[in-house]
């Protein structure tokens, strides 16, 4: 850890030519409030009793646990030592992921669907994927990621195990097959979504009664859930499923794949050319699991799966328990590298649906219970407005540390599905979405969905592409790198090399201004990237950044200057829009 005096000295200079890293040596515990151990009833109930387990080496892993025995300062050491897996450090490269919300809701006008929908409303006709494609990379987009099966139930691709699918559709279009292989051609990597909640498979005697419920609601005057409406607009019509979701059947031993009759796999299982595992299970966690084998056996490599916490039902009296631990060893051995969203070593949201970071945004997170046991292991949860900072790693409930970045998740309308009468942001809104999330240590998931038509309409386009040109035009070349200075710019991007970790707790930058140095910037953590967005325009011949506070020497990566695209100020502001429901 460093010093307070060491800290002072702690100071990259980035001359006009070239970018220094900070050298900075731990010299001793760090004193003050912003850089000392946390004092009081946290640090007060750790305690280091000489010699024990608490005396090897700290060694550098994505995921540490905290033992009762270590001291305040070892416990920070720790959380100076978690890093990325090798999944996670390149998801967290590839900046954007573009969202693709298409499904049963596109053709029904809904957000939330019922699971009852008949499958041939999914009429696309011609699905135009690669016409996605080349919008999702106007944008910027590194990777995609499709609904490939929402709340609903309904499944965009053949399975085996559900008929409420593209198989019953108008001319049974396998949309995930479609969508990775058009992903693949534009040389972008493939995330899918994978509803955990399943509308299709509520049980049909408990639907039935909870139909009638509603009606008496109804009849009695009182408002109505959104599942419930929607459920009532169905009127009588049954769940498309076989009522595997929390229907209270028992967990016995179960293989998985599950072979069906006249399966296409079963010589392959049977060679071993195919893995097979014998898991316990009900019911649904069966089902789930068999559609989670068919998307990694069939449409990998996939780069993140999506696991969405939302349950349209958990307040209409039916629950189903994930096993979710068995769902996270089974991805994990199926594709090591894999991130799961929500998942261990994965990805976590956020905490809004505005697609906006902290503006102090920890990749290092405590945990209560070993993330691989389940879902749920942050102290609060997401939306907590302080998710890692030391009061929070110092906590008496942290068990564990590990590697857990942000995902920002936002619309590119004000729905996640398609509806005619909305329009989509602007680029000067996107760009402020951009700079508050990228520019954060988050990921933009930016969801753009497709029209009935199977295209993305050309506003969202049009938005997207001059979206991709200002990120481009800004952040595509240091300013420095355009020809001798003095330089002017109004946005300094500072890096960590999150390969050692993420230990900058708090920076400043300054810049030599007609002589003198001044201080033009403070910012608290950087992670994978800063972005600092100037009040004005500076112009200036040289700029450094000083580490004011650290949790163990610092490694910074590259420091650029960059002057925005003049139709999108730095202070321009996204519209605040309430938390919607995917």
């Amino acid at each position: 850890m460093l010093s307070a005096l060491a800290l002072a000295a702690a100071t990259a200079l980035i001359p006009v030519q070239a970018t220094a890293q900070v050298t900075a040596q731990p010299t001793g515990p760090a004193t003050g409030p912003a850089t000392g151990p946390a004092t009081g009833p946290a640090s007060a109930q750790r305690s280091a009793p000489p010699g024990g387990p608490c005396t090897a080496p700290v060694r550098p892993a994505p995921q540490l646990a905290v033992e009762a025995c270590d001291s305040p300062e070892r416990i920070i050491e720790k959380a100076a030592n978690i890093v990325p897996t090798r999944g996670q450090l390149a998801w967290q490269q590839r900046e954007i992921t573009a969202f693709t919300h298409f499904g049963m809701n596109t053709f029904t006008g809904r957000e939330w669907g019922s699971g009852t929908e008949d499958e041939k409303l999914f009429a696309p006709g011609d699905i135009d994927v690669d016409q996605w494609m080349r919008a999702y990379r106007a944008a910027g987009a590194e990777q995609v990621m499709l609904t490939a099966k929402h709340h609903d139930g309904f499944v965009l691709y053949p399975s085996r195990y559900t008929d409420h699918s593209v198989a019953l559709s108008p001319g049974s279009p396998d949309v995930v097959g479609a969508y990775v292989k058009a992903a693949r051609r534009a040389g972008l990597k493939v995330g899918l979504y994978l509803s955990p909640s399943d509308g299709a498979e509520l049980p049909h005697a408990w639907h039935a009664r909870w139909v009638g419920t509603i009606r008496e609601k109804q009849a009695e005057g009182k408002p109505l859930s959104l599942p419930e409406r929607v459920a009532l607009e169905d009127g009588d019509r049954a769940p498309a499923g076989e009522g595997r979701f929390g229907n209270g059947s028992a967990v016995t031993e179960r293989t998985i794949p599950t072979l069906v009759p006249g399966d296409d796999r079963a010589d392959a299982v049977r060679r071993g050319g195919l893995p097979t595992f014998t898991v316990r299970a009900d019911d649904y966690d069966a089902y789930y699991l068999n559609q989670v084998y068919e998307l990694f056996t069939e449409y990998g490599p996939i780069e993140e799966l999506w696991l969405d916490g939302a349950n349209p039902w958990s307040g209409s009296g039916i629950t189903q328990k994930y096993d979710v631990k068995q769902w996270f060893d089974t991805i994990k051995a199926l594709s090591p590298n894999t991130v799961v969203f929500q998942g261990p070593q994965g990805v976590r949201w956020v905490g809004n649906e505005n697609g906006i970071a902290r503006e102090t945004e920890w990749s290092v997170t405590p945990h209560t219970t070993d993330p691989w046991t389940g879902l749920g292991s942050l102290p609060n949860d997401s939306t907590d407005p302080d998710i890692g900072s030391r009061d929070r790693i110092l906590a008496p409930t942290t068990k564990y540390l590990q590697w857990y970045p942000a995902e920002a998740d936002v619309s590119n309308r004000p729905g996640w599905f398609y509806h005619p009468e909305q329009q989509p942001k602007t680029p000067a809104q996107l760009m402020d979405l951009y700079e508050r999330s990228v520019g954060r240590n988050a990921s933009l998931l930016l969801n753009v969905p497709p029209a009935p038509d199977g295209r993305i309409a050309d506003a969202d386009v049009a938005s997207l592409t001059a979206f991709g040109k200002a990120v481009r035009t800004t952040y595509g070349t240091d300013v420095r790198k355009r020809g001798p200075g003095p330089y002017t710019f109004d946005r300094v991007a500072v890096r960590e090399d999150i390969r050692r970790g993420q230990r900058v707790e708090r920076f400043a930058v300054e810049a030599r201004i007609g002589g003198s140095w001044q201080r033009i910037a403070e910012g608290t953590t950087i992670g994978h990237r800063r972005i600092l967005p100037l009040p004005a325009p500076v112009t200036a011949t040289a700029v450094r950044v000083k580490v004011l506070a650290s949790r163990a020497a610092p490694h910074l990566g590259a420091t650029t200057l960059h002057l925005g695209a003049t139709a999108f100020p730095p202070g321009a502001t996204a519209p605040q829009e309430p938390p919607r429901s995917r």
